[in-house]
């Protein structure tokens, strides 16, 4: 067992003792005395796994957890699993620690088996629910973060970090696709992945948000001869490497388009979007191969009073931009706008629309009951069609609303749901029980 533990503890005699129990078992340990060590610790150090002591002076165990758990989110880090260790035999010091979040509880003094055994549990669940996180956050195709994912992070970031949000928009990609097949275009966007790799820094965050669309948050990023630089090479590296997958003579005005939101006086996600998707608009207006930076006064002045021209652009804007299959996973207040408006549609023109709620029960708990939960959403999000709609409606509840469908199609599409989450090896740990109901009329 090579796992690298960290004991935090003010008591020389517990660190000793688990210091000397750990290592006996092949683990490199790190001892430290106080949580305002630990968080120094951390700072660029990331073990496996933390114990924890609960009564330390100063800064006691919870305080210490709260505030490790800031800095992890701050430095974009993943959580280390952390087990509080404990002298008193309270049921309500035990429950404080486990609704704080902490993956397990060890009684002092230790017992050296229910020792390495919990740490053993602890380290393995959180590997494996690091890897089901990772596996269902990041594009196959090029490895950075998928849409879902990297739009989480950038809003993060938006919030908290000076920088630019960046559009970037590969030019005239269907034609690759066209005429030389899909497979080189995954060839073509394969490789650009690893040119902008080696043209970011590491605190750099990009996404794939959809087909030969990607989205960046680059901290610090403020000069406009720094983002000229990024699109220049980014467009000459990406050219000499079309030229070398399909030939120099493929004749496709291959290239970038970059839009470009800078967060000085902003912090909104939304809005920053919209602002980046309308300078990347810009570019693809005035010769595309280049870079826009949004200024209000600049772009919302350009053309005049061309309402024709604004309509156009309004609609590139507000479209979805291509989101590939699979239905929208909205937020409440989105979801129930949506919801109303298809009541509104249904009842002034017709057609029906099934009602679904899909509801998770297991004996499984904390967070590898919530990956599950999870990865049945993304099940729904990529069964259902782009028309339904998807509400998380609590943990373990999923209320899906369908148009235009009837109890018979509904049932197949049911079916399809659970066939595929069969195919998750969940379903004889997690079951999964739904009904339906139908507004309109032509049910059947």
């Amino acid at each position: 067992m090579s796992y690298w533990v960290v004991v935090v503890d003010d008591e020389p005699l517990s660190l000793t003792n688990a210091k000397n129990i750990l290592r006996s078992r092949g683990m490199k340990v790190s001892c430290l005395c106080s949580g305002e060590y630990l968080l120094e610790f951390i700072e660029s150090r990331t073990p496996d796994l933390i114990l924890l002591d609960i009564l330390m002076p100063e800064m006691d165990g919870f305080e210490t957890y709260r505030a490790l758990r800031q800095l992890e989110e701050k430095q974009g880090k993943p959580q280390i699993p952390v087990i509080f260790l404990t002298g008193e035999a309270t049921q309500e010091t035990e429950r404080r620690g486990l609704k704080a979040g902490a993956s397990d509880f060890i009684h002092k003094p230790f017992d050296e088996d229910i020792l390495i055994k919990r740490i053993n549990n602890t380290i393995i669940n959180s590997k494996t629910i690091e890897s089901l996180t990772e596996e269902a956050t990041l594009d196959k195709l090029t490895g950075f973060m998928n849409k879902t994912a990297g739009t989480e992070k950038v809003a993060a970031l938006c919030r908290n970090t000076e920088g630019a949000l960046l559009i970037l928009d590969l030019d005239n990609f269907k034609l690759v696709n066209d005429l030389y097949g899909h497979d080189m275009g995954d060839r073509v966007l394969v490789e650009f992945a690893g040119i902008v790799r080696l043209n970011i820094r590491a605190g750099d965050v990009v996404s794939r948000i959809g087909g030969d669309e990607f989205m960046g948050f680059f901290p610090g990023l403020s000069e406009r001869e720094a983002v000229a630089s990024l699109s220049e090479r980014l467009n000459t590296q990406l050219k000499d490497e079309a030229a070398v997958l399909m030939g120099e003579d493929h004749g496709i005005p291959f290239g970038i388009s970059i839009g470009v939101a800078l967060t000085t006086g902003y912090d909104d996600y939304q809005l920053l979007f919209q602002y980046a998707d309308s300078a990347l608009y810009e570019v693809k207006r005035n010769g595309k191969h280049g870079f826009e930076i949004y200024d209000p006064e600049v772009i919302s002045g350009k053309g005049g009073d061309d309402i024709e021209r604004d309509l156009s652009r309004l609609v590139s804007i507000m479209s979805e931009r291509n989101e590939g299959k699979g239905a929208m996973l909205l937020g409440q207040e989105a979801f129930s706008w949506n919801y109303r408006f298809i009541e509104r549609f249904l009842s002034r023109y017709g057609g029906t629309v099934a009602r679904v709620l899909f509801s998770l029960s297991s004996s499984e708990t904390g967070l590898i009951f919530t990956e599950m939960v999870s990865e049945f959403g993304r099940i729904l999000k990529n069964t259902l069609r782009k028309s339904d709609l998807i509400l998380q409606w609590q943990h373990n509840r999923y209320f899906v609303v369908m148009p235009l469908l009837t109890e018979k199609d509904t049932g197949k599409v049911s079916e399809r749901i659970m066939e595929s989450w069969r195919k998750t090896g969940y379903s004889d740990r997690v079951e999964v029980k739904y009904a339906a109901s139908y507004y309109g009329k032509g049910k059947s």
